[in-house]
C-alpha cells in the first residue's frame, strides 16, 4: 500500500480523506493544517480517494489538554468503507512508530474511551497493538500509550480537563477547525438554540501564530486550557459537559428542550 504525506507543497491539490462537498468545511481544515504543519503535523494518508489516514504531531504541541514531552499525539486514525478490515489501521500506524522513532520521540499517544465511540480511536485496536492505559477524565475520555521503551513515563491529562466541568454557565460550546464538520455545523447548533430563545456561547480553539503576542481573538481560547480532552468539539451546559459528538440541528433541539423540561 502506498502512502503519501500532505505537506505544504501539495495540500492545495490532494483530497483530505472526509469526503466533503462543502467547500467551507474543506477550506477550514485546511487551512487549520497549514497553520500546524510548522508544528510539526503530519498528515499521512493511503493513495486512494476515501476515508484512510493518520494525523499526528508533537505531543507538546498537539491540541489536547495533556502533558505528554517528547511523544507523538494521533489526532485521528481513520480506515472507512472498503478500506476497513484489510490492515490499513495497522500499516498507517506502523508508518507513524517508525517516524516517530527517527525523530526520538518515546512513544505515542491516542485518545479514546472504554467503550467504542465517534471520533475517536477504538480502545480494543489500540490494546490489541500494545497500547496501554496511561490517565482517564470525566466523563469518559482515556489517555492510552504505547511506550517505545521501558520505563519511560506515560503521559497524562491537564488538570483543567480532568473533572469535565467549566465555570462558564449556560450552553457552551468548545471546538476547533480540526474537524472539518465543525465549520458547518457549528453556526447550525447556533442558529438552532436561537430559534429557541436560548443563547449558545461558542468558543473557538486556536494557537496565535505570533507566539509572542499576547492579543488574542475574541471568543478564543488557547487548546491546552480546554475543560475537555476533546476540542474538536465539545458541548456543556451550566458547567457540565454533555458530549463531544457533532450534533444536528434537531439534536441541539432537543438537547435544549429537554433541560427546559426539566
Amino acid at each position: 500500500m502506498e502512502t503519501v504525506i500532505v505537506d505544504y507543497k501539495n495540500i492545495d491539490d490532494e483530497h483530505i480523506c472526509c469526503s466533503l462537498s462543502d467547500s467551507t468545511c474543506v477550506k477550514a481544515k485546511k487551512e487549520w493544517m497549514k497553520n500546524n504543519f510548522e508544528d510539526g503535523l503530519v498528515f499521512r494518508k493511503a493513495n486512494v480517494r476515501g476515508k484512510f489516514f493518520i494525523e499526528y504531531m508533537p505531543g507538546d504541541d498537539a491540541w489536547c489538554p495533556i502533558e505528554a514531552p517528547q511523544y507523538m499525539f494521533i489526532n485521528c486514525l481513520w480506515v472507512a468503507g472498503k478500506y476497513q478490515g484489510k490492515g490499513g489501521s495497522k500499516v498507517l500506524l506502523r508508518e507513524c512508530i517508525g517516524e516517530s522513532k527517527i525523530k526520538g520521540k518515546k512513544g505515542l499517544v491516542a485518545l479514546t474511551s472504554p467503550s467504542k465511540r465517534p471520533y475517536m480511536a477504538d480502545k480494543k485496536f489500540l490494546e490489541h497493538c500494545g497500547f496501554k492505559l496511561a490517565d482517564t477524565a470525566a466523563p469518559y475520555f482515556e489517555l492510552m500509550y504505547l511506550p517505545f521503551e521501558d520505563g519511560a513515563e506515560p503521559p497524562k491529562f491537564l488538570e483543567t480537563a480532568v473533572k469535565g466541568e467549566t465555570e462558564e454557565m449556560g450552553w457552551v460550546l468548545y471546538y476547533s477547525h480540526q474537524c472539518p464538520f465543525t465549520a458547518k455545523y457549528v453556526p447550525i447548533a447556533k442558529s438552532a438554540a436561537q430559534d429557541l430563545g436560548v443563547e449558545l456561547k461558542t468558543i473557538r480553539f486556536d494557537i496565535p501564530r505570533d507566539k509572542n503576542s499576547l492579543v488574542e481573538e475574541t471568543g478564543t481560547m488557547h487548546p491546552k486550557e480546554s475543560p475537555s480532552p476533546y476540542t474538536a468539539y465539545s458541548l456543556f451546559h451550566n458547567g457540565k459537559f454533555i458530549t463531544h459528538e457533532v450534533q444536528t440541528a434537531a439534536n441541539i433541539t432537543k438537547l435544549i428542550q429537554d433541560s427546559l423540561n426539566g
